[in-house]
């Protein structure tokens, strides 16, 4: 009657680590994928695909306008931007921690609080 017992633990300790292990594996296959911009006929390879150099990966690629989402929050329904809230905040942040926080130069920070 023991054995039964011990058996049966020793099989759920067994499906509990086999069920473990499955969630182990559910990632995302290669970070360096999310950083890959797609180019067929670039001499680049990451990770066995074909992608366009650093220099050449611009930000606005594309064949569309941008979109802006805004969403409203429950407590407060207004919306409200990033920028105005730290770069229009009175009294101001220091320029030199939003140039290390947005990695801008203070030049560029200045000239965002200023316009916002």
């Amino acid at each position: 009657m023991k054995m039964e017992g011990l058996e049966i633990i020793q099989a759920f300790f067994i499906l509990s680590l086999a069920s473990s292990l499955a969630f182990a594996f559910a990632s995302d296959p290669s970070p360096l994928q999310d950083f890959c911009e797609a180019d067929p006929n670039g001499s680049v390879s990451v990770n066995g695909k074909v992608c366009k150099g650093a220099k050449l990966a611009r930000v606005d690629n594309g064949n569309t306008h941008a979109v802006a989402f805004a969403s409203l929050n429950s407590q407060n329904p207004g919306v409200i931007t990033v920028s105005n809230a730290v770069f229009g905040s009175n009294p101001p942040i220091n320029a030199h921690i939003l140039a290390k926080a947005f990695h801008l130069d203070r030049k560029t920070v200045k000239n965002l609080q200023f316009n916002s």
